[in-house]
């Protein structure tokens, strides 16, 4: 290959461009991103960030003697691949042209319709995302988060901090359950009441009031959340609308076997934007963790430098953390399809405390509070039991 294209100027796709260069290739790099900002760390935006406990040179990625030899195009939207031409065409009229690609454009967070333009309304997904909702925040009053996730709660936890007064609604009748299941998911979510947030669950949002400015949040029960600031928290979608008619399959993202290839040719998926094979489940997911935009692309960058000759072990199971109120929350593995769910360690009511998932009495995921040392001996033996 003499031009390889990352489009995706995220972790995922710096870290696909660093196993370019970690595995010997030294074409042509072009990383192309639709944001102006160079590579930055998201974790962060709802906590240290937002809290202004750190300013944006501490959220960068690259090190300062970083030289990957690439051609960075920033603030450049892809709009379409040419797999006849293979080349990415760019909402601007330019093309990038490549032998191999690796599609990295991870996801947008959604919003709630009618909601364009209001001000006081927030999602956080990027940087400009959290500098908004910083500065809305530093003005304190009445905050309501639509979404009981993890990052509205670590949303919640950082306002609560702040002194803002919170209340964050919840459709589902127990925040976290899918990630956590039911029991687990209502154990840690209690943490908002530990620390006087309001938790309202089983109730959607039917709309917003306010004329210019957001003033309330209206329930579908009929009641109505006094608010100065809204965060929208209910999930992203993969951005691959782009890749439409290309003939990269598509399915809740781009459509991958283990080891990120797509249905095209020279053309690999990695981050939140990429649908990949779990052979153990028999089934296609997307992982939206730090870790696996982290982790997977070096063995998506191997089956593109090879054009599929080696073959993919198997994924590493998920795993991902949450710091909310003072609490580490550290889950691995995948919790759906587990017959059990037993606290190893600890107690559940002091919020510290491991609990091993199992299906047929084998671990397939774990979650703790406060017990990181534990966890990670755990996570170890859950690798060891997948790989």
């Amino acid at each position: 290959m003499r031009t390889v294209a990352v489009v995706g100027a995220s972790l995922a796709g710096l870290s696909a461009a660093r196993s370019l260069r970690k595995r010997g290739y030294d074409g042509r790099l072009v990383i192309i991103g639709d944001e102006p900002h160079r590579p930055y760390d998201r974790p962060p935006l709802s906590k240290e960030f937002l809290a202004g406990d750190i300013g944006e040179a501490d959220l960068a990625l690259e090190s300062d003697d970083e030289d990957l030899q690439a051609e960075w195009l920033l603030g450049a939207r892809a709009a379409g691949l040419d797999s006849a031409d293979r080349a990415v065409r760019l909402a601007d009229g330019r093309e990038v042209r490549a032998d191999g690609f690796v599609i990295a454009t991870g996801a947008a967070a959604r919003t709630l319709p009618g909601t364009d333009g209001m001000a006081g309304v927030h999602t956080l997904r990027t940087l400009d995302d959290a500098r908004a909702l910083r500065d809305e925040l530093a003005l304190g009053g009445r905050l309501v988060v639509i979404g009981g996730g993890f990052i509205g709660a670590e949303v919640a936890s950082t306002a609560c901090a702040l002194g803002l007064d919170v209340t964050v609604v919840e459709a589902a009748p127990t925040p976290l359950a899918g990630p956590l299941g039911e029991t687990m998911g209502g154990i840690v979510s209690a943490l908002h009441a530990d620390h006087g947030v309001r938790l309202l669950c089983g109730v959607g949002v039917k709309g917003l009031s306010g004329e210019s400015r957001v003033d309330a949040v209206l329930l579908e029960d009929g009641r109505s959340i006094p608010a100065d600031t809204v965060v929208v928290g209910v999930g992203a979608r993969p951005c691959v609308e782009w890749l439409e008619g290309s003939g990269v399959a598509l399915d809740n993202g781009v459509k991958c076997g283990a080891d990120g290839r797509t249905s095209l040719a020279g053309v690999v998926a990695v981050g939140d934007c990429a649908s990949w094979y779990d052979p153990h489940a028999g089934i296609h997911r997307r992982v939206e963790h730090w870790t696996g935009a982290r982790e997977r692309p070096d063995v998506a960058v191997a089956a593109l430098l090879s054009w599929g000759a080696v073959e993919p072990g198997v994924p590493r199971p998920p795993y991902f953390w949450s710091d909310q109120y003072g609490v580490k929350i550290q889950f691995a593995g995948h919790s759906a399809g587990a017959d059990s769910v037993t606290v190893e360690e600890g107690v559940p009511g002091d919020r510290s405390f491991l609990a091993v998932y199992r299906r047929a009495g084998h671990p397939v995921a774990v979650l703790a509070m406060n017990q990181p040392r534990l966890f990670m001996r755990w996570r170890k033996q859950l690798t060891a039991a997948t790989s």
